[in-house]
């Protein structure tokens, strides 16, 4: 059985996400935000809804589905454990 994994790694000014078919990956985007954007939120934990956004309307633009993904992979505190579709 393959596993499709989505990789989030929330940085300063930038997510990194990727999706992986096991080891191979499928697609990998840097998205890119700007100090203007970033200063709306007194810390990372309230940016948290403002990336799921971004996250989310990359992966419908680049058409994976998240209904796909059974495995979500975060670097941070801010990404709790989780099980997807069980």
């Amino acid at each position: 059985m393959s596993y499709k994994i989505l990789i989030i790694n929330p940085g300063s000014t930038s997510t990194k996400i990727g999706v992986y078919e096991d080891e191979t990956q499928l697609m990998e985007e840097t998205l890119r935000h700007s100090t203007e954007e970033i200063a709306k939120y007194p810390s990372i934990y309230e940016q948290k809804d403002f990336r799921k956004d971004v996250i989310l309307n990359v992966l419908k633009k680049k058409k994976k589905d998240l209904a796909s993904i059974q495995v979500v992979v975060g670097r941070g505190d801010m990404v709790k454990p989780c099980i997807l579709n069980t």
